[in-house]
């Protein structure tokens, strides 16, 4: 339980500004310091692509990219993005244009209820950014920290080995997002 105020009707908290670019957009907030990176993605940007599974960082459903690296939001306090880039699916398109990992997915039906989908596409962007993948076992090894309730996870690799082996998919991650 948060306290509302110390016995001198101070706040027990001061609400700290930090200054991030999210998606491409500077992003100037004033938050709680107990804020996840989630909660602020989600409750106060309006950016609900990005998803509250297990809350627990045990599911990977809530992957963003924190300066092109792998981030679960949820085990992540908003107060310690300032002055760093972070990239959720919101911010993978090019207007029309879908991020080729998007388009994986698409072509290879590695989906099935969707819940899961923001999180894996973010995290595999960020995966084959790293460098370390370079076959089917290494995606399914790096990929283990995302779960699919459904079971797609046949398609999936084979979405995130499509872009691996495509020269434009590559490109586009390793540019970053």
């Amino acid at each position: 339980m948060k306290p509302d105020a110390v016995p001198g009707g101070e706040p027990a908290y001061a609400a700290h500004r930090i200054e991030c670019v999210v998606n491409g957009e500077s992003v100037a907030v004033e938050i709680e310091p107990w804020v996840t990176l989630l909660d602020l993605l989600r409750d106060r940007l309006g950016l609900t692509g990005t998803k509250k599974g297990c809350d627990h960082g045990q599911c990977g459903a809530c992957t963003v990219l924190v300066d092109g690296r792998r981030v679960n939001a949820c085990l992540a306090l908003a107060v310690m993005q300032h002055g760093r880039a972070i990239t959720t699916i919101e911010g993978l398109a090019d207007g029309t244009a879908l991020h080729p990992m998007q388009q994986a997915f698409i072509d290879c039906d590695a989906l099935q209820c969707g819940y899961c989908t923001p999180g894996q596409i973010v995290s595999a962007i960020g995966m084959l950014a790293e460098g370390h993948a370079r076959t089917a076992d290494d995606v399914r090894e790096q990929m283990s920290g995302n779960l699919c309730r459904c079971g797609a996870y046949v398609n999936i690799v084979r979405a995130v080995v499509q872009v691996l082996e495509s020269p434009a998919g590559r490109a586009a991650t390793t540019a970053g997002p």
